[in-house]
């Protein structure tokens, strides 16, 4: 008898044998009869899924000791075809083994990157960091944060998030739209607003434009502290005379130099 079905010409699986002697794999039969009519595809004999019967034991056992190069790339084994669904179906489950192992190890599920506090960003990215550093080290002359400001970049372009893109770009060129510190304080100033009201004023702004045109207060108290004498060491050269050479003399204010009451 032919060993391969004469529907789909392959060799037969789940072979049966209809009333008339001819062999099929089960699902081409009944896919056939189903489409086609009860007929058999070769004879045109009538046929029902009723009259389907399994072929002789010889037969099959003839079938189950064929041997079967495996189709799977790097295994190349010769295998039995009685035993083929299950090597094959071994060769499924370690690829989906590979393909999902990272996701889920069992047991707690992994939470989102985002929603993991700052310490356990930091611990689930460590590898990725090392990799970053030292590629920014052989590459980028050590500059993690271009590195990593370009990578974001491209991954933005790559959603089409151009506007984003653009924004960062302009930042990173430090052409960015939001103002300076120095500027934000002295509008602060100049317009008499108190911290909480620069503050509303701030959070509105970036609600509105979603955009960091002012900037928060801790910028400003950053700049304060530059803008204040006694910040930038200062040396007279050459040293004066009977002028003490020491530059941190703090915030002076207009009651600097009068005796105290």
């Amino acid at each position: 008898k032919s060993i391969s079905c004469q529907i789909c010409d392959h060799i037969l699986a789940d072979p049966v044998e209809t009333t008339c002697r001819h062999l099929f794999c089960r699902t081409c039969i009944l896919k056939c009869i189903k489409v086609m009519g009860s007929y058999c595809p070769s004879c045109w004999y009538p046929c029902f899924p009723t009259d389907l019967v399994t072929p002789v034991k010889s037969f099959l056992n003839i079938l189950d000791s064929l041997g079967i190069r495996c189709p799977v790339k790097e295994c190349d084994e010769e295998i039995l075809h009685g035993k083929y669904g299950q090597h094959i179906s071994s060769h499924k489950e370690k690829k989906d083994r590979e393909l999902y192992s990272y996701i889920n190890k069992g047991g707690r599920p992994r939470q989102h990157l985002l929603s993991l506090t700052r310490r356990a960003q930091k611990h689930r990215l460590r590898e990725l960091k090392r990799q970053v550093r030292a590629f920014a080290e052989k590459e980028e002359g050590g500059d993690i944060k271009a590195v990593c400001m370009t990578l974001f970049l491209l991954a933005l372009r790559a959603k089409n998030e151009h506007k984003q893109a653009d924004e960062l770009e302009a930042i990173m060129q430090g052409r960015g739209s939001g103002l300076h510190p120095a500027v934000c304080l002295a509008i602060r100033v100049n317009t008499f607003l108190s911290c909480s009201q620069y503050h509303k004023m701030y959070r509105t702004v970036k609600a509105v434009t979603g955009r960091q045109i002012f900037q928060p207060l801790h910028a400003l108290r950053a700049a304060e502290k530059a803008l204040l004498p006694g910040y930038h060491p200062f040396e007279w050269k050459p040293p004066l005379k009977n002028v003490s050479t020491n530059t941190e003399v703090g915030i002076i204010d207009g009651l600097s130099g009068l005796p105290l009451s």
